[in-house]
Formats: structure tokens, sequence, C-alpha cells
């Protein structure tokens, strides 16, 4: 079984509001709800939010959303590995063999991309599966069962990166051409340009 982690715990400093509640479009989804939509358009069924200093707001961006847990995680300020913790440690069972991991800010994730990024860990079997385009990896990450003891020791000041180190040897980058991968929405003028470029494209001839 795979379940997966959506970390939308931060405090969103640089964006000035929470990035879980920003629209993809004018009339779209919030960024939250757009994720959660992918996952479950890629045919994962059980999906965790982890919200942490703005959890009215994450709630309310998934709200009305079937299958979605919101985990409130008070020790969000302890960094992103603390948030994917609280995750796992709420969806934890005998029979789950992965988790995948996703931001709340990579909202435009293909769900085309995330089956691949499945279908090559179920295949491989390897201990963390992850997008690549070129040298730059990307989100989703999958982390197999074999990682979780490495994620809950790690150093909450390294991160996941001390565990990404300790499996480099047996990742599986999957190479890709969903840009979506790859967003980092961070501050206004990301944002502008995030909409504009989505703009841009809702105006284009299709190939």
């Amino acid at each position: 079984m795979l379940h997966a982690i959506l970390l939308a715990a931060g405090a969103s400093t640089r964006m000035g509001q929470p990035k879980a509640g920003l629209r993809v479009s004018p009339a779209g989804p919030t960024f939250a709800a757009a994720a959660v939509e992918t996952l479950r358009a890629s045919g994962v069924t059980g999906v965790t939010v982890v919200a942490g200093a703005h959890p009215e707001a994450v709630t309310a961006a998934v709200a009305g959303l079937q299958g979605v847990r919101v985990v409130v995680h008070g020790g969000w300020a302890a960094g992103q590995l603390s948030s994917l913790r609280a995750g796992l440690a709420t969806v934890d069972a005998p029979e789950l063999d992965a988790v995948l991991v996703t931001l709340v800010d990579c909202p435009l994730v293909r769900p085309a991309t995330v089956r691949r990024l499945i279908e090559t860990w179920r295949r491989a079997g390897a201990p963390i599966v992850r997008p690549a385009i070129g040298e730059r990896h990307g989100h989703p990450v999958i982390f197999d069962r074999v990682t979780f003891d490495d994620l809950r020791t790690a150093p909450l000041e390294v991160g996941a990166k001390a565990v990404i180190a300790r499996w480099s040897h047996a990742i599986v980058n999957v190479p890709v051409d969903d840009t979506g991968v790859l967003a980092d929405v961070d501050t206004p003028a990301d944002y502008e340009a995030f909409v504009r470029e989505r703009g841009r494209s809702a105006r284009r001839p299709p190939a």
C-alpha cells in the first residue's frame, strides 16, 4: 500500500499568505486542492495533508474533497522533515509499503507523471524514486518503507537530504518533461509569474 503526504505546514512568510489557499487560476482550485486532485487522478486513494502554521487555511483549502485527512503539526517550525515525520506517524501501519511525499507549492504536476513514478517504484523496488529534468530533481518523491527509520532519525537541521544521501547509490531518477515537478512558488512575484504562465498556456493552441 502507498499513501500520499502533502506538506503544507510552513508559515509562507515570503508569500505573505498561506500557499495552500492560492488559486492555480482566478476561477481554479486552490493549490492544495489541485495537488490532491492530481494525486487522486493518478490512482492514489489515501492523502494526508500536514498543516502547521495556518491550519484553518489549509483545512479550508481542501474542504469538500473526499478521502483527505488533515493533520495539524504543532512542531512545524522545526522544519520540513519534522512535518514529513508527523505525516508518517499518522499513516504508518504494517501494511504500508511506501509514502509519496509532495509539496503544496507543486500543484501542477501531471497525473501521468505521478503514475509513472508509482509504476517505477513498483517495478524497481527502489528505496527512493523521484522525477528528474536534466540534473534537477523535483517532487513528488516516493520513499519506500526501507527508508522510514532513516526519515525518523535524520537530523532535522539537515532534513530529508540526509536520507537522500544515505540512499544515493540506489535512488531511481525518472526522467520527465513535466515542469510542474520543479514548481517553486515562494513570493508574490513567483505567484504572479505562475499565473501569467498559466494564462499563456491556456491560450496556446493544441500541439
